[in-house]
Parts: structure tokens; C-alpha cells; sequence
């Protein structure tokens, strides 16, 4: 537990700096520094515990964060002007470290909708997915219609109408890893467990055919899936008259649904972290990391991504991989993104944003160590693609890249059932038909928009609550919510924009 008193915070014996927690002017002193600080230093930012030589290594979490790119005096502020990314190779030690997980003497349940696939669901949304741009708007206008026209108001059950639109499906190759991963996209979220019933509409002459995504399988079971086509139909109001009707039968058959209890071994979260601050590392995303080991002890499973934000703290989740071959699918994964970066003119050090340095943070290895605590202590049981179906219990890390929506994205697609977002600067979002927990790292924040954000984790920092005991509230709040309580994000109404499809490849 912190002393409250202190104005800084030293997170491991080895490291050469300290965290301001709080606005540190110039000439003061602060814990675990001997020298005065030399100029002004801001709430989340580093300060030089001792003389740092050019070249050195900088060392936060006990980990490498960059490099000193000139002198560095004690007392010094350590930001972009003297730390820079530099030489972070590491030993993988792929599953050196594997301990099995101890699982939870008590079972616990939620009140979920249990679905003839024997997924669980945490909402009970009818979906109007669509297989390219070009049938978006139909899709908005068949929504829109069904809001009008009461229909919702006979079938109380019925959580609402999603439209799942987005700017792809078409202009594309048939046949690379683009076409590839937006199939799975769309196939994830047309089986997910949140959507009671599905109407998929496409435009007809598009790259992503319904045919193809429909296929001669079933991908639901019950008749709770109908589909069509703008063209075949006869265009746009002739398909808004047929999607209407479609909709009253797909309603009828979402609304026979109820809640009943449910293992919450069925719950499965995705955890992203967006908006990044200095206090990240430090507050929410470790509390959540006690979340998901407290989840997955339960049998249930949690989602880490970002590949482009573990860059750098890759190592730490090779060595809890329960096998070599595990740890190498990771590492893979991170070499993809390496040529994927260079040959597109990119670096993987983009990374930080603007807002994550004016927050704190300086090199994306420094950002990645804090992200990776959302993953807890668990053993890294599988890797997978960007919205390939997650098929294990326990933590599992997919493919994707840092921007949290087209994350999210992926992760719903997996399987994902409840999303749980941590943020320093303070993101706004949501994520039909998942509902999304958003916890502030710092109070200051967590004032400002309180409306927004579940969980104050600031008082990690400010009351000295224990990770142990912020984390465990978590924990409670995820099965709150995936009972029917609603997220301050589905109480704002987030979530119809929020689908971004990874685009992958040429535009033609």
C-alpha cells in the first residue's frame, strides 16, 4: 500500500527513475531521489533517480523502457528530450516460467442467455449485419424503420435493433489476408452470443458475397439468421419493407430468451487500455490484471491485444506460456507487425500518441509494460489471429492492431462477451452488442468524467486501496454487468460506430 504522503512512487528496486504523483515544481524534493528536482515535473512522469550516462538504459517496472539519448543529471525530468527507444532486446525464455493456474474452490454464476450453441450471452441484442459499405445505409434504414414503427415496445426481451456497418467488404482482393480476416470478422460477430438473431444484408455484385459468408453451413442454429441482398430484393424500399418484416420475425424468436444462471466460466473479456497515462501502468491496467486472474481461476477467459502495444514487454508473456510452441506463435505475431510496420513506411514506435506523452509516457516499451499488466500472473495458454473464434479457457492474447476500436473489433468477433477498457486520459466509447466497463486510472480524471467511467482506479494512488481489493471490485462489476446491469457506455448510448473491421491490403 502507498503512503499516502509521497510525492513519488518507486515501482522496483532496480529502476533508475521514479513516477511524480503529482505536479512537481522545480527545486523540490521528492521520495527516492536524493537531489532536488531540476525543473517542473507533471502528475504520471518520470524523474532521474541518479546521474544516467548517455547510452544507459532506463529502467522502469525493473524493465527496459529506451535508452538515454544524452547525460541525464539527478533529479532531471526524464521525457522525449533525453530518452529515446535505443537497443531492448530480451530473452524470450518461451515457457520458463509457466506456473498452472490454481483454480477457485467456489463456483460462481451470472445471469446470462444461454443459446442452442451453448454459448452464454450478456445481452440480447438482433443484429443487421452487413457484408459491405454499400448496404450500410439500407442496413441504418431498416433499424430505423423498426425503432419507429413501436416494434420494439411488443417485445420486451429484446435489448435493441445494431446495425453493423462499416466502410469494407468491397474494392479488395477475394483471396489475400485482408479478405481473410474481414470473413472472420463478419462470421465472428454473425454467430456471437450477444445477438439473439441476425439479418445480414449486402449489396449483391460486392468482393465479401453473402453466399460465401452464409456458405452451405449453418452458422446459427434455429432460423435466428436471414439474409438478403439490395439488388436481388428489387433496391432500396422494397428491402426496407422485406427487412422489416424480417426483423418482426427474427424479434419473436429473440424475445422467447431470458436470463438464467450461468457458469461464469462463460464469460470471456476483452481487455484494452486507450488514452494511456503515466498512472496506467501503476493503477487500472494491474488492478485488471488481478480481475483476470480471479476470472480465469474461475475457468472463464480474458483477452489481451494490441500486438503494436506488448512490443517491448513480449518477453514477460512468452515465459508464462504454457508451451514453447505457444510463446513462438506470439513472437511470430510480433515479427509480422515488424515488416508489416516497414513496409508500409511505419515504425513500431509511432506509438505513443501525443496525448500518451502529454500523460507520461515516452517510448512505446515503456507503454507496453504498462498494457501487459492487464494480462494479470495467468499462463498464456493460445495465440490467435486477429478475430479468429477463441477456443480455450484461460488468458489468451490475439492479434491486432493498437487502435482501440478495430481491437475491440476483433476481440467481439472472437467471442469476446464483455469488454473492459482502462483510461488515463479518458476515452469515450462503446461496443454493440458487448457492453464495455471503462475504468479511470487517476481520480483527477475520474472527477472530471465521472459519467463516463465505471471504476475509479485513481484511488489506487490517492487512498491507498489495495490492487488486491480494486481489483476484486472489478471482478464483481464484470459479473454485474454481465448479469443485465448497464455500463455507463450503454447508458450514453455508445456503440454504433464503434465496428472497424482491421483493413488489410491494397485499396482498388
Amino acid at each position: 500500500m502507498l503512503k499516502l504522503q509521497s510525492n513519488s512512487i518507486l515501482l522496483h528496486a532496480d529502476d533508475n527513475v521514479v513516477i511524480a504523483l503529482q505536479d512537481i515544481d522545480a527545486g523540490a524534493k521528492v521520495a527516492h531521489v536524493e537531489q532536488p528536482v531540476l525543473g517542473q515535473v507533471g502528475r504520471g512522469h518520470k524523474i532521474a533517480r541518479r546521474a544516467i550516462a548517455a547510452g544507459e538504459q532506463v529502467i522502469r517496472y525493473g524493465q527496459i523502457i529506451g535508452q538515454a539519448k544524452r547525460d541525464i543529471e539527478p533529479g532531471e525530468h526524464v521525457h522525449v528530450q533525453n530518452l529515446g527507444m535505443g537497443e531492448h532486446s530480451q530473452d524470450y525464455g518461451h515457457a520458463e516460467a509457466y506456473v498452472p493456474i490454481v483454480p477457485a474452490e467456489t463456483e460462481r454464476t451470472f445471469q446470462g442467455y444461454v443459446r442452442p450453441t451453448g454459448k452464454v450471452g450478456t445481452r440480447n441484442y438482433i443484429g443487421i449485419l452487413t457484408s459491405v459499405n454499400c448496404s450500410g445505409s439500407v442496413a441504418k434504414f431498416v433499424a430505423e424503420a423498426a425503432e419507429k414503427s413501436g416494434l420494439l415496445k411488443e417485445f420486451p426481451n429484446v435489448d435493441g435493433i445494431v446495425p453493423i456497418v462499416h466502410g469494407t467488404g468491397c474494392g479488395m482482393s477475394g483471396k489475400d489476408e485482408g479478405y481473410a480476416t474481414l470473413f472472420r470478422t463478419l462470421s465472428g460477430y454473425a454467430q456471437h452470443p450477444n445477438f439473439a438473431a441476425i439479418l445480414l444484408i449486402g449489396l449483391g455484385c460486392e468482393v465479401m458475397q453473402i453466399a460465401d459468408l452464409v456458405g452451405d453451413r449453418k452458422i446459427r442454429p434455429g432460423g435466428d439468421l436471414r439474409y438478403m441482398t439490395i439488388q436481388q430484393t428489387g433496391g432500396t424500399r422494397k428491402t426496407i419493407e422485406a427487412g422489416l418484416k424480417e426483423i418482426r420475425e427474427l424479434a419473436e424468436i429473440a424475445n422467447k430468451a431470458t436470463r438464467s444462471p450461468a457458469p461464469i466460466s462463460h464469460i470471456m473479456v476483452g481487455m484494452q487500455c486507450g488514452g494511456s497515462d503515466g498512472y496506467s501502468g501503476i493503477t487500472a491496467n494491474p488492478a485488471l490484471g488481478v480481475a483476470s486472474d480471479m476470472l480465469v481461476r474461475h475457468g472463464g477467459t480474458t483477452i489481451l491485444s494490441e500486438t503494436s502495444e506488448i512490443y517491448g514487454a513480449e518477453h514477460l508473456l512468452t515465459r508464462r506460456a504454457v508451451s514453447v510452441d505457444v510463446g513462438e506463435k506470439l513472437i511470430d505475431r510480433v515479427r509480422w507487425w515488424e515488416d508489416y510496420t516497414a513496409r508500409n513506411g511505419g515504425e513500431m514506435d509511432n506509438n505513443p500518441s501525443p496525448g500518451n506523452k502529454r500523460g507520461g509516457l515516452t517510448t512505446i516499451l515503456e507503454k507496453s509494460l504498462g498494457a501487459a499488466a492487464k494480462g494479470g500472473s495467468a499462463p498464456l495458454v493460445d495465440v490467435y489471429k486477429f478475430a479468429e473464434p477463441v477456443a480455450k479457457h484461460g488468458f489468451v492474447f490475439m492479434d491486432s492492431p493498437g487502435f482501440d476500436p478495430c481491437s475491440v473489433t476483433g476481440q467481439i468477433a472472437s467471442g469476446a462477451n464483455i469488454i473492459v477498457f482502462t483510461t488515463g486520459r479518458g476515452s469515450v466509447s462503446g461496443y454493440m452488442p458487448t457492453p464495455c466497463i471503462k475504468l479511470a486510472t487517476n481520480s483527477e480524471m475520474y472527477g472530471r468524467m465521472s459519467e463516463d467511467m465505471d471504476i475509479n482506479c485513481g484511488d489506487i494512488i490517492s487512498e491507498g486501496v489495495s490492487l488486491e481489493d480494486k481489483g476484486a471490485e472489478i471482478f464483481e462489476k464484470i459479473i454485474a454487468v454481465a448479469s443485465g446491469a448497464p455500463s455507463k457506455s450503454e447508458d450514453l448510448g455508445f456503440g454504433g460506430v464503434e465496428f472497424v473491421p482491421w483493413q488489410i491490403g491494397a485499396v482498388m
